[in-house]
């Protein structure tokens, strides 16, 4: 009976937390106003190269996820100027809570309720008015990590965890993985599948009607990659490789 008894309240504390986030989801992609979006670094390896990558982060490094959102806005007839604001927000000296790895219902909910309560407990402190969206920024020196885990973007509650690179080199890249992310905090779904995890066509192709139809040139944001072949694809190299397809801009209320 106890353990009946959990489950149901944490199903009910579920239900009203999901029904408050479709509220406030609702309101953040009626594209009336700017989206606040602030990034928050963390330092992912514990490494001196990484922590000096993050002390140099500025906001200009972000200002191309606003252009592409401005220009993808634009594009669909979304009338406002500018969709996001990307800020910088002071360091975290904290690693999210690890997402589960499998399928559980209960597992991932209480997961997600701890990755909210984790978000309030260690940006509380931080200045200036709380963001639309929050997107920690987890760095790795690419030196001596050479594959990431996978991110996650979570529209309840509208935080993301983002794995990304401690490099110069890779900063275009990481803005497509971390606007990718950020667009599921705003409904977007993923645009890929199995068995291999390539973008699924129509929806996932940057260029659908393309002929012939490899390779494609750019990639849908959420279907993550360029597709060279009917096998093959590729990650792009910046965002300026990238458009907002009209499944996603659907999701995310740019089309009716």
């Amino acid at each position: 009976m106890f353990e009946f008894l959990r489950k149901f309240a944490l199903l009910m504390l579920l239900f009203f937390v999901g029904l408050s986030t479709y509220l406030t989801a609702k309101n953040a992609t009626d594209w009336r106003e700017t989206l606040r979006v602030t990034v928050y670094p963390i330092n992912g390896d514990g490494l001196p190269s990484t922590a000096e990558y993050i002390n140099n982060l500025q906001v200009a490094d972000f200002e191309a996820i606003e252009q592409f959102m401005a220009d993808e806005a634009k594009r669909y007839a979304v009338n406002i100027g500018k969709p996001v604001r990307v800020l910088v927000g002071q360091e975290i000296q904290e690693q999210p809570p690890k997402p589960p790895f499998d399928t559980n219902f209960l597992k991932i909910g209480a997961w997600s309720l701890k990755m909210r309560w984790w978000t309030h407990d260690v940006t509380s402190d931080q200045s200036g008015p709380d963001p639309d969206i929050k997107l920690f920024l987890v760095y790795f020196d690419p030196k001596q990590t050479a594959a990431l885990e996978h991110s996650v973007g979570l529209q309840k509650g509208q935080v993301g965890i983002v794995n990304v690179f401690a490099s110069p080199d890779m900063a275009a890249t990481n803005n497509f993985v971390i606007t990718h992310e950020m667009l599921h905090t705003l409904g977007a779904s993923d645009k890929y599948g199995p068995p291999h995890m390539l973008p699924i066509f129509p929806q996932g192709y940057g260029e659908p009607d393309k002929t012939p139809l490899y390779p494609q040139r750019l990639a849908e944001i959420m279907g993550g990659r360029v597709m060279i072949s009917d096998d093959d694809a590729v990650m792009p190299t910046s965002l300026k490789q990238a458009l907002v397809g009209p499944e996603s801009a659907l999701e995310i209320r740019w089309l009716d």
